[in-house]
């Protein structure tokens, strides 16, 4: 079966994630600037799952790119993780209210391990349904940014109830890691186009 209803049913799950979040946000009461001090928890976490978002919606496109056609276990992968990410506002909203306590930044961070992991389980579908020989095996190749992110993830959570401010610091970490543009999947297709 193709792959266009794949990605723009995704797409438009992404985009409906990040319009909840960002509706999520209150207006704060007061003309000042310094009305906007209270709220600074909420909008420090909405950039930071903003991101995740994008580096997710990124990725995935590229990933799905690569793909030729798609099975029922992928599709099934792909609902896991938007099942993942759509979890993203609760545990931002949780954790941007309460200024980033503990409780709510191992959430979050339980959130960020288990969009991993599903993330890696769709990539692994795709790969196994192409053979090794496929376009995403090959842009994939070691991927230590996939395989950093979950153990990253796995340590902060325990560290949130120790200190928040460390998790955190390796939630933002992971993500700027990712931010870093990576044309793995853009080279090995331009090579098979030539």
């Amino acid at each position: 079966m193709g792959k266009s209803r794949v990605e723009a049913f995704s797409d438009g799950v992404i985009a409906v994630i990040i319009t909840i979040m960002v509706l999520e946000m209150k207006v704060p009461h007061g003309e000042s600037i310094g009305a906007l001090v209270p709220v600074m928890p909420v909008f420090l976490s909405y950039v930071l799952s903003f991101v995740y978002l994008g580096i997710y919606w990124n990725n995935h496109h590229h990933m799905l790119h690569a793909c030729q056609q798609v099975t029922g276990a992928m599709l099934w992968a792909n609902l896991h993780l938007l099942f993942w990410l759509s979890l993203i506002p609760f545990a931002t909203g949780w954790m941007g209210e309460n200024h980033f306590a503990a409780a709510p930044s191992a959430l979050y961070g339980a959130v960020l391990l288990m969009s991993a992991v599903a993330y890696w389980i769709l990539q692994q579908l795709i790969i196994a349904s192409q053979g090794r020989g496929s376009l995403l095996k090959q842009a994939v190749g070691s991927d230590w940014k996939g395989k950093m992110s979950p153990v990253l993830y796995a340590i902060a959570i325990p560290i949130a109830f120790w200190s928040q401010w460390i998790s955190l610091s390796l939630y933002v970490f992971v993500a700027l890691v990712w931010l870093v543009p990576d044309r793995r999947i853009e080279r090995v297709l331009a090579g098979k186009e030539t």
